[in-house]
């Protein structure tokens, strides 16, 4: 099935709605999935809905929380979640990091106490567009087993980074710190779809191609995917005073309860450094040279962070962006959600 852009947005926001949370969160939850699914990365969008929409009604995502955001010195912030909409808590924290970069160079905002944020890469991409520099980093649910374990301890872990040029290129990064994300395991799940070899280990801790067989995932690049996953957790999570690495709470076991998250957003900005419009102009110049690269054997082109799946968003404008069948009927009916997902594993299984 495919949709407009704009239609897929409406039909997510009526659901958010439908399930508690006001128009105004709603369609800011719409807003980061949508941009998901319109990148491509539709393990962080559309199918995503009836989980939140679950959680929603049954009380694991506060319905009208009570945000609070506190400065704690002239360039750090806390911004207190209440276990509210992740995705409406990083939103609202990312423009507070934007302000006081402005007015101080450089912000650090946690974010604490929060549900599951989606894509990283929307909040990073929010403070490029205000000229800034950003990176944001959160924690998830321990099914990472660390390099030379057998036992799941940290989560993917997910790093964004963004950066503005001096036209409509934005440089933005995002990536989970394992070889793949977990949305990857369940989209390959739902579509009966193997997977490679280095993504994932079965129960006995050896690789497996079967998404079926998955029991945790492998760290990118062994040992270094290990430590940067590590750092995240602490930055997201020891150092903002929530639940870190196996004591991440699950995203299924029990939907009723808010889930305590940590994020971490850090924005820089280039004029109290080299300056804006210099450092706009070398980013340019580099994406520039990038382009003009000689492609390797199999390749097209070299592309920049961010850029195929820009290429992606514009093929979605002209065709609509594809959803699965199950999916836009779920999203098209009159039910919030169907009971599935609470009290279930890693797999909501």
């Amino acid at each position: 099935m495919r949709v407009t852009k704009e239609d897929l947005h409406q039909l997510i926001q009526n659901k958010i709605h439908k399930a508690g949370l006001s128009e105004d969160q709603a369609a800011i939850v719409s807003d980061v999935l949508t941009f998901a699914d319109a990148r491509g990365i539709h393990s962080h969008g559309a199918m995503r809905v009836e989980y939140y929409s679950e959680r929603i009604a049954k009380g694991g995502i506060t319905q009208n929380p009570k945000f609070e955001f506190k400065k704690t010195g002239p360039s750090v912030g806390i911004f207190e979640g209440d276990n509210g909409s992740g995705f409406v808590a990083a939103e609202k924290a990312m423009d507070h990091a934007i302000e006081i970069a402005k007015e101080t160079g450089i912000a650090v905002v946690g974010i604490r106490n929060i549900s599951h944020s989606g894509a990283l890469a929307y909040y990073v991409e929010r403070a490029a567009t205000h000229d800034m520099v950003a990176l944001s980093m959160c924690q998830s649910d321990p099914m990472v087993v660390p390099f030379g374990g057998s036992e799941p301890y940290f989560g993917t872990n997910p790093i964004a980074f963004a950066a503005p040029s001096n036209d409509d290129r934005i440089i933005t990064f995002d990536m989970a710190t394992t070889v793949q994300a977990w949305g990857k395991i369940l989209h390959a799940r739902s579509r009966k779809e193997s997977i490679p070899d280095s993504w994932a280990v079965d129960e006995q801790g050896n690789s497996t191609t079967d998404s079926t067989k998955v029991n945790a995932l492998l760290p990118i690049a062994g040992p270094k995917g290990y430590g940067l996953m590590m750092m995240v957790d602490i930055l997201s999570g020891v150092l903002l005073g929530v639940p870190f690495g196996k004591h991440v709470s699950s995203m299924y076991h029990d939907l009723s309860k808010g889930r305590e998250l940590g994020q971490l957003h850090v924005v820089i900005n280039p004029e109290y450094f080299v300056g804006l419009d210099t450092f706009k102009k070398s980013i340019s110049t580099m994406l520039d040279e990038i382009k003009e690269i000689v492609p390797s054997e199999g390749f097209k082109e070299v592309n920049y962070p961010g850029e195929r799946g820009r290429m992606r968003e514009q093929k979605y404008e002209e065709n609509g962006i594809e959803i699965v069948d199950d999916i836009y009927n779920y999203l098209v009916s009159d039910d919030i959600h169907f009971d599935y997902y609470d009290h279930k594993n890693k797999f909501a299984e």
